[in-house]
């Protein structure tokens, strides 16, 4: 049985270094930095599973050699991709990622194949999960299938509110953990109104500055940023739910899940690209050790 269960997004990543965006009308000259699987929904799949959890990922791609090529890097990474739907008529989705100097960056999202995943697909795919991750690059319905029946079932549910949408407040009355970043939480009023509507625990992430965690009854607990030299920011975040879904998953309480998921961040943000071979439960408990 997999122990946490994905349902999101999944494309390919075009990526190029660049040393400012254009503005209106302007054109730049970048570096290419090269082709590389995404989505977030993927790259949280995949950090969770070398994190250490039994992985499932649900999501849409097309009919073509991207969408094979994508899967197999799930495959190659030990994620179950029976949940992996090839629908015919559809592009896999595209993101256009522009890195910019101090590992920041910019991307935009062309969803394809990711428009057209099937609610009922996501609610059938978590069952049995302890953990149910959702992000919101995948329809809104879909996100909304999949956490109820992740309730249903009596699974972990976990919402990371990207990109954060204001139909994002009818979902919170089924999320036990919301992950969003500090403009995210802005777009969804703050963290006391996400708790309000029904969200369990909100975890800001603050990039350098950490992360906070606030839960009814309690104030906010802060978190410190595990340093480490910055290469590429790129799913940075993304290593932070899987690893938070992972350390769930295996029991921890959401203090220690959240030290967890910080320490793969920070692991992430040392390599291109958002998935890095370095993720693994060895690295996290070394790098958690030296920060002691």
């Amino acid at each position: 049985m997999s122990e946490v269960c994905v349902v999101g997004s999944i494309n390919v990543d075009l990526m190029a270094r660049v040393e400012r965006l254009p503005a209106p009308g302007e054109t730049v000259l970048g570096e290419t930095v090269g082709r590389f699987a995404g989505g977030k929904g993927l790259n949280q799949a995949i950090a969770a599973r070398r994190c250490g959890a039994g992985t499932r990922f649900c999501g849409a791609v097309g009919d073509d050699a991207e969408g094979m090529f994508l899967v197999g890097i799930a495959e190659r990474a030990g994620v179950d991709t029976t949940h992996v739907a090839a629908l015919t008529g559809h592009r896999t989705g595209t993101a256009h990622v522009f890195v910019l100097p101090g590992s920041e960056n910019s991307i935009v999202v062309l969803p394809g194949a990711n428009a057209g995943l099937s609610a009922h697909a996501a609610g059938a795919a978590v069952e049995g999960a302890r953990v149910v991750l959702v992000q919101l690059e995948v329809p809104a319905v879909v996100a909304r299938s999949a956490l109820e029946a992740g309730r249903r079932g009596g699974a972990t549910t976990i919402l990371n509110a990207a990109p954060a949408a204001p139909d994002a407040d009818g979902l919170l009355g089924q999320v036990d953990i919301l992950v969003v970043n500090e403009s995210e939480v802005a777009t969804l009023g703050g963290a006391a109104r996400c708790l309000q509507l029904g969200a369990g625990s909100v975890v800001v992430t603050l990039g350098a500055r950490g992360c906070e965690l606030h839960r009814g009854g309690h104030g906010p607990e802060s978190f410190d940023a595990v340093t480490v030299a910055a290469v590429d920011s790129t799913g940075a975040g993304d290593a932070f739910c899987g690893a938070l879904a992972a350390a769930v998953a295996g029991g921890a309480d959401l203090p220690a899940a959240i030290r967890q998921a910080a320490a793969a961040g920070a692991i992430t943000v040392g390599s291109v690209g958002a998935q890095t071979g370095r993720l693994t439960t060895e690295a996290i408990a070394g790098l958690l050790a030296r920060e002691s």
